[in-house]
């Protein structure tokens, strides 16, 4: 999944580390990128890194990103009280991450860029990617929560 750069750094071991907009980090060789699997050096990039669009192995993977807290949840939803938009295409806002929390029955969650579709329940909980498109759909009797993560404040 591609992601722009919003931040590029040296760390204190003089490696390059890119942000992108979905909070994941990667670490580059010293000044290049690799863009497409091609190497690129950063002079060659006339604007900097920023805004230059990475793939994101670990969104496509579902991972959360480690440094990202809580901030909010939802009331618990049952199959009853789901609202209708959470069961039609929708997306979380730049930088915000979630979590779906079943604590009964099972509930299909759809990413359709991804290709994934899940069945959750009590022991397999879904990750909602930042800016991606899904939906989620009750299987018989359902209760859950949506737990929202972002980037701690400094």
């Amino acid at each position: 999944m591609r992601r722009p750069i919003i931040q590029f750094e040296s760390n204190r071991l003089g490696d390059d580390i890119a942000t992108l907009s979905c909070g994941h980090s990667q670490r580059s060789q010293r000044n290049s990128l690799f863009i497409n699997q091609t190497k690129i050096a950063l002079e060659e990039i006339s604007n900097g890194p920023i805004g230059v669009n990475l793939n994101c192995f670990q969104c496509d993977e579902f991972e959360l990103p480690d440094h990202f807290v809580p901030y909010k949840k939802t009331p618990i939803f049952t199959e009853e009280s789901l609202p209708v938009a959470l069961t039609r295409d929708h997306s979380t806002k730049t930088g915000i991450w979630a979590k779906i929390i079943i604590s009964e029955g099972k509930l299909r969650y759809r990413v359709d860029i991804l290709k994934a579709d899940m069945e959750l329940s009590q022991d397999k909980s879904g990750i909602i990617i930042p800016e991606i498109i899904h939906n989620v759909e009750p299987l018989g009797i359902v209760s859950f929560f949506i737990q929202f993560y972002k980037a701690p404040t400094v």
